[in-house]
């Protein structure tokens, strides 16, 4: 397994196996893993979501467990297989969230006759980019679970399609269940952040046969794969207020996407906020937070077979995902 990066705190949260064997509720602290369902209640639980689910009783017991390492009872990180950290019960994604990216966009999409300069275009792209953080509301979408895999699996391009994008995002992940609750209190049904990777293939998404009707999120989004998580919980309080994270993505060791999470139009808690007046969060849900400037289609250059991505995302640890080319699939959706 690859160690990429740490994260912030004593200890986080993850979902393991050995080889041929079920995967388990694991506690992490410095390279070892200790068993969860093997332990009483409330943290005999089959899963990490079965622990948010009863997280204010979970998570004093978690932290005096992680000050015991030395019971022989824990298990050597390196051994086990790392898995999706939680199977949710609902994904939700927010698109068009970081200004620089949003910018750039609009800037790629100008009309051939915009008779504007491209400092005047700029300005004004910033210009609309300020008035809807202040007075829009962000973009929110549905994804599916089953698109999830664990964050050192490869990811498999499939052979009918040849714009196969990253978008690494923050994750955030729900405890107490939230609906209709206000900015002020919505980082309170935070209980974990990790990491995610919103692959996309972007030749998928728009569909000639819909025309103005809209985008198809559902067929470019969710092939299995196509969601790398985690590989920790880290509980919401040993990050504080993700107000400034850095979201960093490498493609074959150079960087292609480097950002803080300052640059978002909307944070979390306005993320949480909106998404909870029309759907109610359960414990286990994740909320992908839109993705910086510096994805394929910017660079002009998309995912291929071999190809090796390595995220980070300050505090959360680091993802390790290899792109390998889908065999006797060539076709389409």
């Amino acid at each position: 397994m690859p160690e990429l990066a740490s994260f912030t705190g004593p200890f986080a949260l993850g979902t393991f196996s050995f080889a041929g064997t079920a995967p388990f509720p694991g506690l992490v602290v410095d390279g070892l893993v200790l068993d969860l369902s093997t332990l009483p209640a409330p943290l005999g639980a089959p899963t990490t979501r079965a622990l948010l689910e009863d997280w204010d009783r979970a998570l004093p017991i978690l932290r005096r467990l992680a000050a015991r390492t030395d019971d022989g009872s824990w298990l050597p990180l390196a051994r086990l297989r790392v898995h999706p950290p939680v199977e949710p019960r609902q994904i939700l994604q927010a698109g068009a969230n970081y200004r620089t990216h949003v910018v750039e966009l609009t800037l790629i999409h100008r009309a051939a006759d915009d008779s504007r300069t491209e400092a005047e275009a700029r300005a004004e792209a910033h210009a609309e980019v300020d008035r809807r953080a202040a007075e829009g509301e962000p973009y929110v979408f549905t994804g599916l679970p089953s698109s999830l895999t664990g964050a050192y699996d490869d990811l498999p391009l499939p052979g009918w399609s040849e714009q196969v994008d990253w978008e690494l995002e923050l994750c955030a992940v729900i405890a107490r269940p939230a609906y209709r609750v206000g900015p002020e209190k919505a980082l309170d049904h935070v209980g974990a952040y990790t990491i995610a990777n919103d692959i996309t293939a972007r030749d998928a998404v728009f569909r000639a046969d819909l025309g103005p009707i809209g985008v198809d999120w559902r067929r470019g989004k969710n092939l299995p794969g196509f969601t790398p998580l985690g590989p920790y919980l880290v509980p919401s309080d040993h990050i504080g207020v993700p107000d400034d994270l850095r979201v960093t993505l490498r493609l074959n060791g150079e960087v292609k996407q480097d950002e803080s999470t300052k640059d978002m139009l909307f944070d979390v808690a306005r993320l949480v906020s909106y998404a909870s007046q029309t759907t109610q969060l359960l414990p286990g849900d994740l909320l992908l937070t839109g993705s910086p400037a510096g994805n394929g289609i910017h660079w002009g250059r998309l995912l291929r077979d071999g190809d090796v991505m390595e995220s980070t995302i300050s505090g959360l640890g680091g993802q390790r995902t290899r792109c390998v080319a889908e065999q006797d699939r060539k076709d389409t959706p």
